[in-house]
């Protein structure tokens, strides 16, 4: 059977809010961490060193299970690691909702199939002290018509259209697309003199 690629139109689950602008790739995962060969158990290390300082939500136990984190500005800047959004998705968060992302960051992120929409810093601020004061609150980010939902309330948010249409129509997952058309790569592999297809 042909594995199917990841459409992702919608996240929904509990928020969890960080505070502070330009939060860099060290904090996230801090480099004595990336000498691991697989990302299995990047998650337990995620901002490790600011969490050694107690008081970090991601030790809050109100927030855990959280599957929607809210930042601020120049989030994820720093260095190119990848091991930055692979650390955050393993903790449990599914998508990313911020004032504005460093671009290879949020280009890491496109490629693990986590959303990251941006949001005009008074809206950042509300959804922050929403969730900081009813961390119950579930919401919702539809990529289908940019917005994030609490109940009545919604807010708009952006993302930019190639990403947008990357995970409505699962092409962000690259191995998706090389499972769908295995046939065709096979049909091509045998044509090549120097491949043996297994």
């Amino acid at each position: 059977m042909v594995q199917t690629m990841s459409k992702i139109t919608s996240v929904s689950g509990r928020g969890i809010p960080l505070l502070g602008n330009d939060i860099d790739t060290d904090r996230i995962i801090p480099a004595r961490f990336l000498r691991c060969v697989t990302f299995d158990g990047l998650g337990e290390n995620v901002f490790a060193d600011d969490r050694a300082g107690n008081n970090h939500p991601f030790d809050h136990p109100q927030y855990q299970d959280a599957k929607i984190l809210v930042v601020n500005s120049n989030f994820g800047c720093g260095s190119s690691r990848e091991h930055a959004p692979q650390s955050i998705m393993r903790w449990g968060i599914q998508a990313i909702v911020g004032e504005s992302f460093a671009e290879i960051f949020l280009g890491n992120c496109v490629a693990i199939g986590m959303p990251c929409v941006t949001a005009d810093p008074a809206t950042v601020a509300q959804l922050q002290a929403l969730i900081t004061k009813a961390p119950d609150t579930e919401l919702t980010i539809d990529l289908d018509i940019l917005k994030i939902s609490s109940g009545s309330q919604a807010w708009e948010v952006a993302l930019k259209e190639g990403n947008r249409q990357m995970f409505i129509n699962g092409t962000w997952d690259a191995c998706g697309q090389l499972l769908q058309r295995s046939e065709q790569i096979k049909a091509t592999a045998t044509n090549l003199p120097y491949i043996s297809w297994s």
